[in-house]
């Protein structure tokens, strides 16, 4: 299959010039994904002059679709481990991290993934196959409460309380709701018609964070990437929802998870990072023609200190 069918990097002109590539840096790109980000950093690095790129993937298929490059160190494994695999294969000290947290082109177009509410299929939703946990497992086994928490929390949905219940009710009547379709047939009376897209996008989102932890992981991603970044190193993330570019953006203001300004006695700033996008970098009226899913990236750079 085409790489770029696979998923069309977005905002990449943006990233490369943000990363500050050098032909003898040391990157990590911990969002393989379609390969392209990978790609063009790659291009333009210089392996006679020990310029290398350690890229991850948790997902098997991004794994086997992945091109072959003397440059590239391919990871298949969760980005929330960065410094054990940093340890493991001794690149601690890099020049650039990038994290590009939207979901692949391949993951919303498969029907047997279970990503998108356009398809009838099965409700997985697992980046990471051999992970036990499903969308379908978490509707059958969350209580309502906790269902109206990711809801709410993830998907920032109006109705997460009367959605838990629906869910809860309907599971409780029959054999429980394994399929897309099944979800929708619960839930599509909720959706206000005139957001009806919008409504279901943010629902199935919300079902995606919570099945691969992906707050979780992104809290771990950020704290790790500070410490294997060295001075003056660049970290790169492109979010795609409020929850995430909010903890992105507070992280690299600050240094911590917690958002908290911290300063010395004389009041001078004490985070460790220098936030180099005072606002995020967005795509251009062209890209989102181009490519419509980019529609909602967002990037912030941060330089370590």
């Amino acid at each position: 299959m085409d790489q770029q069918v696979y998923h069309i990097p977005a905002l990449l002109p943006e990233v490369l010039a943000s990363l500050d590539i050098k032909p003898g840096g040391t990157y990590v790109d911990v969002t393989f994904g379609g390969g392209g980000h990978s790609r063009a950093i790659v291009e333009r690095i210089d392996a006679s002059a020990c310029g290398h790129l350690y890229a991850f993937d948790q997902d098997k298929d991004a794994i086997e679709r992945a091109f072959s490059d003397d440059r590239m160190s391919l990871i298949y494994g969760n980005f929330r481990f960065l410094k054990n695999f940093a340890g493991f294969y001794g690149f601690n000290g890099v020049d650039g991290v990038l994290a590009d947290l939207g979901v692949s082109f391949h993951h919303f177009d498969d029907p047997g993934r279970g990503f998108s509410f356009r398809w009838e299929g099965p409700l997985d939703m697992r980046m990471n196959q051999k992970s036990s946990k499903t969308a379908a497992w978490i509707l059958a086994n969350y209580t309502e409460g906790q269902l109206a928490e990711i809801f709410r929390l993830y998907g920032e949905l109006k109705q997460s309380r009367r959605l838990a219940a629906a869910i809860v009710k309907a599971r409780n009547g029959s054999d429980g709701i394994y399929t897309v379709e099944g979800l929708m047939s619960v839930v599509m009376p909720m959706m206000n018609p005139k957001q009806q897209k919008k409504e279901l996008a943010m629902l199935f989102q919300a079902l995606r964070i919570e099945v691969n932890g992906e707050i979780d992981a992104l809290n771990r991603l950020l704290v790790q990437a500070l410490d294997i970044l060295r001075p003056g190193g660049r970290l790169a993330i492109i979010t795609y929802h409020s929850l995430e570019d909010r903890l992105v953006k507070n992280f690299m203001k600050t240094g911590n998870l917690a958002g908290e300004v911290r300063q010395d006695f004389y009041g001078r700033n004490l985070s460790p990072m220098k936030l180099l996008t005072s606002k995020p970098i967005v795509p251009s009226e062209k890209e989102i023609a181009d490519n419509p899913r980019s529609r909602s990236a967002k990037l912030r750079v941060a330089e370590k200190l």
